[in-house]
Parts: structure tokens; C-alpha cells; sequence
């Protein structure tokens, strides 16, 4: 489950590197630029609680698939949280992937 959440602000933040404008890549199901709303519930120091949006487009992701993004760099260099991160998917009552 945590594993998920980490997968999602990962693939956020490769779309963000990258520059991506117009029609976002797909990842796991899941656009990524859908994610973005997901990014202030996992943003310190005083991160939201995930709006309905982020819940919502998470519930559409393959969890499955996004586990296998569970070990990215990525996140504390930009931000995130990765404790926050794994904590998304309990968050929005979606079910354990048990990466």
C-alpha cells in the first residue's frame, strides 16, 4: 500500500522532470498528470489530506503495476515526503496492493 503511493508521486515527478506538456504519458492505467492533484497530501511539512480528485484518479490506477515503481530516488530530492507517500492509499480507503 505504501508502495503504491510512492509509485504515484514517482511517476509524477518524472513527468515533471521531463517537462511533459499537452497529453501526458500513461502509466499503470493512469495519466500522469491526473496525479498531480495527489502532490500537496504528500508534500511536508504541512501536507493536506488527499482530495477526493487524487483519490479518485488513484482508485482508477493498477496498484499492482504501480508497486513496481516502490524504489524510486526521486522523491525526498523533490519534496515528497515518501512516508507521507506510502500512507496515500490508506488515506483514500483504497485496498492494500501488498506489494
Amino acid at each position: 500500500m505504501r508502495m503504491v503511493a510512492l509509485s504515484i508521486m514517482a511517476l509524477t515527478v518524472v513527468a515533471v522532470l521531463h517537462g511533459c506538456m499537452g497529453e501526458l504519458p500513461s502509466m499503470c492505467n493512469v495519466s500522469i498528470g491526473d496525479l498531480m492533484p495527489c502532490k500537496p497530501a504528500v508534500t511536508p511539512p504541512n501536507p493536506l489530506p488527499p482530495t477526493k480528485e487524487c483519490c479518485s484518479v488513484l482508485s482508477k490506477a493498477d496498484l499492482k503495476c504501480l508497486c513496481t515503481f516502490k524504489d524510486s530516488p526521486l522523491l525526498p530530492s523533490l519534496g515528497i515526503d515518501p512516508k507521507l507517500a506510502m500512507q496515500l492509499p490508506q488515506k483514500c480507503h483504497l485496498p492494500d496492493p501488498q506489494c
